[in-house]
């Protein structure tokens, strides 16, 4: 059983969005070392709109590829072995990107279902449904949706802040920690979402309650 946070940021900055920055390498480590803290297995680097080129090889906690894709309609993670290098924020519908994803062998995966998203109603065929960790407290209604859909749950922390990462998290079973096992216990429904519950993660929680009402 491995811990894997399946959504991470390596900046804390949106712009320039959908292309690398000279910051990312730097925050992929401080990533790491923050996983490394919360006991994590591995990490996967969900950029909005880009994958950054850093080695996933090499590091402790594991770096899983991925990207947060911005479609039509809201946010879909692909994580996987080969996620796309970049994509065009708002170009997509969400049923391409979930044709893309599963064209390159990874995972689609419906991001924080109930924040300025209609990607549930999309009607893609997606792989799995996130308890995004900046509000935990819609879990109920993350799995009356999975449940509607026939879907795995997942989570994951969405940190921007190295600090955040862990907060959310989903339980991998699996032999090995690879990108391609990853990808096929989500498929096979393999996965239990956890939620950490400090004093400090719950005032972040309330803290991005206040942002997002007025964003």
């Amino acid at each position: 059983m491995f811990t894997v946070d399946l959504h991470a940021h390596t900046r804390f900055f949106h712009s320039p969005r959908g292309r690398p920055t000279a910051f990312d390498p730097i925050g992929a480590r401080l990533l790491g070392q923050f996983a490394r803290q919360q006991n994590l297995d591995g990490v996967a680097l969900t950029n909005h709109d880009y994958y950054p080129a850093i080695d996933t090889t090499t590091q402790h906690p594991q770096f899983i590829p991925g990207i947060e894709v911005t479609t039509t309609m809201g946010h879909v993670l692909i994580v996987g072995q080969n996620p796309p290098i970049h994509t065009v924020s708002g170009r997509n519908t969400p049923e391409e990107i979930v044709s893309l994803a599963h064209e390159r062998d990874c995972v689609a995966i419906i991001a924080h279902p109930f924040r300025r998203s209609q990607v549930r109603e999309s009607g893609a065929s997606f792989d799995a449904v996130e308890i995004n960790g900046k509000h935990p407290d819609n879990a109920d209604r993350v799995r009356a949706l999975a449940e509607s859909l026939s879907l795995p749950i997942v989570a994951g922390s969405d940190a921007h802040y190295p600090f955040e990462v862990g907060r959310a998290a989903t339980q991998i079973e699996a032999t090995e920690l690879t990108p391609d096992a990853v990808v096929n216990a989500i498929r096979e429904g393999n996965v239990e979402p956890c939620i950490r519950t400090t004093p400090l993660d719950a005032a972040m929680r309330t803290a991005y309650k206040f942002i997002h009402r007025f964003r």
